[in-house]
């Protein structure tokens, strides 16, 4: 899951972009408006966390930008405790959620968590496909009750098919939402990762859609292609 957090305190901002990454996200940042809704506006984001109180453009303006071009991913705003008008004006813009500072980062990781999860329609913090059980909470997967082991990009990539499992997800979109904006994109590599992982799976839950991309199921469930 790629995350973008929009946050001019730049104290604040590495906070919140160790906690992001070492909960397993791939991170990108923005210290003011524009460059933050430029990024919003070009790259594909799973959430983002967005400051209200921007130099060169407010997070409302932002936000505004972003819902009239049709940008749809949630956003979670930043506010100032004392600014009550401010959630109401997010939450107009099309804010999805909010969070008043002072916070507890772990407040803000359960929120995107929730964000994430909702979007995808799903409601438990435990995604389910057959025997295999997602843990977004704790960033962990297990087959039959056995913890899987895996590395970052491996978990990313299990945890992006279960999010969108029963769909067809194409490899330019999995190097999108595996990997941040500097990162030398290369979509041969999904086809490794998804190698490593049936293999960890030890179930045939991870099928290619000749000429489209993957698509995650419970066992029996493949469909003819």
């Amino acid at each position: 899951m790629r995350i973008l957090v929009v946050e001019d305190d730049a104290d604040l901002n590495r906070q919140l972009v160790e906690a992001l990454q070492e909960a397993g996200y791939v991170v990108d940042t923005a210290l003011d408006g524009e460059e933050g809704h430029f990024l919003g506006d070009t790259e594909p984001y799973d959430a983002v966390i967005l400051d209200i109180g921007l130099p060169e453009m407010d997070g409302i303006t932002v936000l505004e930008k972003w819902r009239g071009a049709g940008k749809d991913m949630p956003v979670l705003i930043l506010t100032a405790r004392d600014r009550w008008s401010d959630k109401v004006s997010g939450i107009d813009a099309g804010a999805d959620d909010y969070v008043t500072k002072p916070f507890h980062v772990e407040e803000v990781l359960a929120r995107i968590r929730a964000l994430i999860r909702r979007a995808a329609g799903h409601a438990s913090s435990e995604i389910v496909c057959g025997p295999v059980r997602l843990d977004t909470k704790a960033s962990k997967a297990t087959v039959s009750g056995t913890t899987l082991k895996l590395t970052s990009h491996e978990f990313r990539l299990l945890s992006y098919l279960m999010h969108h499992m029963g769909e067809v997800v194409s490899r330019t979109e999995l190097v999108e939402h595996m990997y941040d904006q500097d990162f030398d994109r290369d979509s041969n590599t999904i086809e490794v990762f998804v190698g490593r992982l049936r293999k960890k799976l030890g179930v045939d839950m991870i099928e290619t859609v000749r000429g489209l991309g993957y698509r995650m199921q419970a066992p029996g469930d493949a469909r003819a292609n």
